[in-house]
């Protein structure tokens, strides 16, 4: 199979052509409001950028779990791996794959082949090899390891059997024929394999290191080996980190800067603008109060989406009145998208939520949306109560207890929790209470289950629709809620393994629907950012897949005007 696939150049190429159908308007005033307005951001002091030192000083949202690839989950986590990790194919900064670990590969209906390159290093100096692959891909898929993206491997042969605890974990489909030859054998066909693998959870790990940790692997700096061009030099929890230049790294074409110091951990937006204000991080994202304020100060202001859907989806466990349909149906009906993102949440870089499937993901020759139209959501208030009063009746309750909303403990969460509190009181007499948990207190309650209904978020792995077809199959770990449908499970086993672009599609038309119908979640709105960056770094990039934040080709620009103030 080429590398530079059809589907590849396709999936950039819609992309583009979503961003400016989307984006066209707000491009458009965001443009004449700057217009003629120097690019200064200039008050920014070296603690930004430092030219001598060739370094630039950041802040991320939110410290990751932990850094162990085979466990990993959160996107805090996927932004620390973009730089100091690296698998077998990565994304170059127009989104196309590329060779990393791998300088070639062959994909078959049967397997793939991957040749490992020999400059390829640890940041110990030790070779990557085939073997390390090997070891890090059982791991995965070995229950022990609990890994939530162990459903990711089930396309290797026997991944899933072995992760349901019917085969040991040496059964897995891939053996590395030499230490830079890696030979996987499919389950299914996988024709989108290659998209699969630039995702974090393929990454290799060395099981000397592994081992020699005593079950510390990935929770600090020192008890991590790196792959990527990065390699973190300082890890303060909940406080800082540093990334320094990766000596051993193999390509010269990425990195560019000698070191990125993350100098802020934190998710408060007016903490963050006021840092960029003050000259001490290189970009920020702008809440929809701020914009005004930055165009006086002269910033240019630019607009991308990130990919992300975010959804209330309920809890299905047995305990739990969610697990009612009629109960669902009732909360759907009662709310309205456009509402809340146009008049609660006001922020113009955000589009309401229509469907599982964001406005970006491409179809067969067109986006798929444009395909295959998500049905319509109109707010039914008498309905919505009705299907309550039949919700009660079935849960043979005489009213409703309170209902526990999880969200973050942020801003975006305070909005979107007290916005459907509000709705549903209103609306439907229901007590809805918040449970505020900051970042990882939310992620654990998430797993064990401790809610009737969360507000949570999907980011895409990879290029493909299938990435958030299979969010509410079954065996999918992220599946949080425990949403069960042997109907989705069919459709999505169809998504993973057919060769026929139409049969896919159909199928992914197929879950959108049932989605639903079956309310498996509320399509709340699809995130988008408004944000800024001192003109002096160049290269930056917000993604769609990936990391939300990549600085590995950003480099130092001093151009005469910058330089002269």
């Amino acid at each position: 199979m080429s590398q530079a696939s059809a589907f590849k150049n396709s999936a950039a190429g819609q992309l583009l052509i979503y961003a400016l159908y989307v984006c066209a308007a707000m491009a458009v005033l965001l443009y004449l409001l700057s217009l003629g307005v120097k690019n200064t951001a200039g008050s920014a002091s070296n603690g930004a950028i430092n030219v001598e030192d060739n370094s630039i000083t950041i802040a991320i949202r939110q410290e990751p779990a932990q850094l162990d690839s085979s466990r990993a989950t959160d996107g805090a986590s996927a932004v620390v791996f973009a730089h100091v990790m690296e698998g077998l194919i990565a994304y170059d900064n127009e989104d196309n794959l590329v060779p990393a670990i791998a300088e070639r590969w062959e994909i078959t209906a049967q397997g793939a082949t991957f040749y490992l390159r020999d400059n390829a290093r640890w940041s110990d100096g030790q070779p990557i090899t085939a073997h390390d692959f090997v070891y890090a891909w059982r791991k995965v898929v070995d229950p022990a390891t609990a890994a939530q993206y162990s459903f990711i491997m089930y396309s290797v042969k026997n991944g899933e059997a072995i992760n349901q605890g019917s085969l040991p974990k040496e059964t897995l489909g891939v053996v590395a024929k030499s230490d830079r030859v890696l030979v996987i054998e499919f389950e299914n066909p996988t024709p989108h394999f290659d998209k699969l693998v630039p995702f974090y959870t393929f990454f290799p790990i060395r099981e000397d290191f592994f081992e020699a940790t005593n079950g510390g692997y990935g929770t600090e700096a020192d008890l991590l080996l790196y792959s990527g061009p990065y390699k973190i030099a300082q890890w303060t929890h909940s406080s800082t980190m540093s990334w320094e230049k990766n000596p051993h790294y193999w390509d010269d074409n990425k990195g560019f800067l000698d070191a990125i110091h993350v100098a802020y951990i934190t998710d408060d937006v007016n903490s963050r603008l006021n840092l960029f204000k003050d000259g001490q991080i290189t970009d920020t994202h702008l809440l929809p109060s701020m914009l005004g304020n930055a165009m006086e100060q002269h910033w240019q202001i630019d607009r991308t989406m990130d990919g992300t859907v975010f959804f209330l989806e309920f809890n299905h466990r047995d305990d739990r009145v969610s697990r009612n349909l009629n109960f669902r149906k009732a909360l759907q009906l009662a709310q309205d998208p456009e509402e809340f993102v146009y008049k609660a949440m006001k922020e113009p870089a955000y589009l309401p939520g229509v469907s599982l499937f964001p406005i970006w993901v491409p179809g067969i020759t067109e986006l798929f949306r444009q395909e295959y139209p998500p049905i319509a959501h109109q707010q039914n208030i008498i309905k919505a109560q009705q299907h309550l009063e039949m919700a009660r009746v079935e849960l043979g309750l005489d009213e409703f207890p309170p209902i526990v909303l999880l969200i973050d403990d942020n801003e975006a969460g305070k909005v979107t929790g007290e916005y459907y509190q509000e709705v549903y009181r209103r609306v439907l007499g229901l007590e809805i209470l918040l449970d505020k948990q900051i970042f990882k207190q939310r992620l654990d309650k998430m797993t064990s289950g401790d809610f009737d209904f969360y507000l949570g978020g999907w980011s895409p792995d990879y290029f493909d629709a299938l990435t958030y077809a299979e969010l509410f199959a079954s065996w999918n770990l992220n599946n949080r809620g425990r949403y069960v449908s042997a109907e989705m499970d069919a459709l999505v086993r169809l998504g993973q393994t057919s060769l026929n672009p139409q049969e896919r599609m159909d199928a992914f038309g197929e879950i959108q629907r049932l989605a639903y119908e079956d309310v498996a979640m509320i399509p709340v709105y699809e995130r988008g950012w408004s944000f800024v960056v001192d003109p002096r770094l160049k290269g930056f990039k917000r993604r769609v897949v990936g990391p939300e934040v990549d600085y590995k080709y950003a480099y130092i620009e001093l151009s005469d005007e910058v330089s002269d103030d």
